[in-house]
């Protein structure tokens, strides 16, 4: 990533935007995941005022921003529109796919969906950590997808490999999820950027 002085994107702090962004990315509030521990939800977020900003703004040297944003019907209208607000340790999981790409030698594909998503996105029950800008779920490395149990676990096997602390869901489990792609977390991790003020 660039430094401060020539990375494209402005930090906002999510207590400052307007009431409908707030209650769709509902910053810096507690919610439970599945367990029922109580999570706080990112306070800090990145500005990406257009599409075309997301296509242009790198994140490490083979991940631009737009590969971690694509997102559905399922997510809330308001956040399918610009500007939209990624938090801001979605750079933190860019550069952890940047090792595992050069682990894997070859191009590493997220399924839309499969980054970033807001708390509202229909998909987001409980706690998700996609929701923190810290989950991936890669459906395709290279030419080989993701969609049986042997190419999964061999994934999941160098992802654990290369970086000791990220977290990938088994194959097949829960109730059926993960059996056409790798999931890949860091846990529950927020940035707050260094000259922000609380």
């Amino acid at each position: 990533m660039s430094d401060e002085s020539t990375f494209p994107l402005s930090v906002v702090d999510g207590l400052t935007l307007s009431p409908e962004y707030r209650k769709a990315l509902r910053p810096g509030e507690m919610w439970a995941d599945a367990a029922g521990r109580q999570r706080q939800l990112p306070r800090y977020f990145y500005e990406v005022p257009s599409w075309d900003m997301a296509m242009k703004a790198q994140l490490t040297p083979n991940f631009l921003l737009w590969e971690f944003i694509q997102v559905d019907v399922r997510e809330t209208p308001l956040l399918l529109s610009f500007p939209r607000y990624v938090p801001c340790a979605i750079t933190l999981l860019a550069v952890c796919l940047e090792r595992f790409r050069e682990a894997v030698g070859s191009l590493v594909h997220i399924s839309a969906n499969g980054g970033y998503r807001s708390p509202s996105h229909r998909l987001s029950r409980n706690a998700s950590l996609h929701c923190w800008g810290v989950a991936a779920n890669i459906y395709r490395i290279g030419d080989t997808y993701l969609d049986t149990r042997s190419s999964i676990e061999r994934f999941s096997l160098t992802a654990r490999e290369t970086l000791p602390a990220v977290w990938t869901r088994p194959y097949g489990s829960p109730a059926g999820f993960a059996e056409d792609h790798l999931h890949l977390d860091l846990g529950y991790v927020t940035s707050i950027p260094r000259d922000v003020r609380s």
